[in-house]
């Protein structure tokens, strides 16, 4: 149930966007854009996958150096989130096939271009994956703030740098963000489903 709600959800912002609206707010910030910029937006996207690998790597390496149960568990979830995002971001990319802006609009010459489809943004909901498996880990502001900020300006960069339609980057952000959700709540079942069998054992 809440797989079709979260899918109908996410079909309905991309389809909120008017193609009309939707390149009105690219033609703005892409069209428009400062292209002093360029260099700093690339430098966010390009981080992108680099930290996004390193979020999970170091809290393995930090739960084997301090014995510590639960960076495991947070590790485990956050490879998790990344798996499910991967296979929703690409079923809807192949699935739904859309040209890039540029492709479809050839005034627009994008910073890099792309191969693969445009909706949504792999990069963005990548970025919006591990903002929100931090947020739901350790639940701390100075967490929870620089991660979404984070996450939010690599949305931003998609754009910027024209890879991307809005439409696109808000797809992501619900994929990433709900992928997220959907790995957190699984770890959690299958830790009171461990401790359960875990206090049966004991008592038998």
């Amino acid at each position: 149930m809440r797989l079709r709600l979260f899918i109908l959800s996410l079909l309905f912002a991309s389809a909120s966007f008017s193609q009309g609206i939707d390149l009105d707010i690219y033609d703005n910030i892409h069209g428009n854009r400062n292209t002093d910029l360029d260099p700093t937006m690339n430098i966010i996207t390009k981080t992108n996958y680099p930290i996004a690998l390193a979020v999970p790597i170091t809290q393995l390496i930090y739960s084997f150096v301090q014995h510590d149960e639960e960076s495991i568990e947070n590790a485990a979830q956050t490879i998790g989130a990344y798996l499910i995002n991967t296979t929703f971001t690409y079923a809807f990319k192949y699935s739904i096939n859309r040209d890039r802006p540029y492709e479809k609009y050839p005034q627009y010459k994008p910073y890099e271009y792309d191969s693969s489809p445009s909706f949504p943004s792999g990069h963005t909901s990548m970025a919006f994956t591990m903002a929100t498996s931090l947020s739901l880990q350790y639940k701390k502001w100075y967490v929870v703030a620089p991660a979404f900020l984070y996450a939010g300006a690599v949305a931003y960069s998609r754009i910027h740098l024209g890879a991307h339609y809005p439409s696109d980057v808000i797809a992501g952000a619900l994929i990433g963000a709900g992928s997220s959700f959907a790995s957190y709540k699984i770890n959690q079942w299958l830790r009171q489903k461990w401790k359960r069998k875990t206090e049966q054992n004991f008592l038998d």
